[in-house]
């Protein structure tokens, strides 16, 4: 059976995000950040990232971590594009040139996207946007955010979607990636296009789904 190590509160978000789309059944094991706990090896410590059943089976300590009839995977991108592909239908590729095309977005979303606008998420979660510090880091962030979203402003604003003129997969890793810097809305209103496909991917029920599970969790 399907299982899916970790919480909502993490890169999980994605995988959870791309079940709901495609009605998986999956079976949902919580794993939370070791940070988060002040001994995550305590006895009474709940299952972590730094527990030695979990590193067994993720060496990385990430989440989420995918076990799939013996298959492990611990990399979130990879394990929706797996996901996707196993499931078929609209959301997966339809040839090898859309899978090359969901490879390529995902690795440019995680290289070029993903750690500045995680700079961002942070700075304003810990509400230090508007002290010297933190609006120094997130200017720094936006500055290195607007080359990569001027590529997806260009392509989306031809498009509407990522790869294949329709929804798919590489919409929802490429998404997640972005959101991160959503909460400094000055960057975004500067890229239109992907403004736009941003609020219509998260307007989705899959998303709303889990984004209404990672609130209550």
């Amino acid at each position: 059976m399907l299982t899916i190590y970790g919480i909502y509160k993490s890169r999980a978000t994605r995988t959870f995000w791309l079940i709901n789309e495609l009605g998986l059944e999956a079976r949902h094991v919580p794993v939370v950040q070791k940070y988060k706990l002040a001994d995550p090896l305590a006895a009474d410590a709940p299952m972590n990232t730094g527990s030695p059943e979990f590193l067994k089976l993720s060496p990385a300590g990430t989440i989420p971590c995918m076990e799939d009839d013996g298959l492990v995977l611990h990399e979130s991108l990879a394990i929706n594009l797996y996901l996707a592909r196993k499931a078929g239908g609209p959301l997966a590729p339809a040839d090898l040139a859309e899978e090359a095309q969901m490879m390529n977005w995902a690795l440019y979303a995680a290289t070029s996207i993903e750690g500045p606008a995680l700079d961002i998420s942070f700075t304003y979660a810990e509400g230090k946007q508007d002290d010297p510090v933190g609006h120094a880091v997130v200017a720094a962030a936006a500055d290195k955010l607007r080359r990569p979203f001027a590529v997806l402003e260009a392509h989306l604003a031809g498009t509407g979607f990522m790869v294949g003129g329709r929804f798919t997969v590489a919409d929802i890793n490429t998404a997640e990636c972005v959101r991160y810097a959503q909460a400094h809305a000055p960057l975004l209103a500067e890229f239109p296009a992907l403004k736009g496909w941003l609020e219509a991917c998260q307007a989705r029920p899959a998303f709303k789904a889990m984004w209404a599970a990672r609130a209550a969790e």
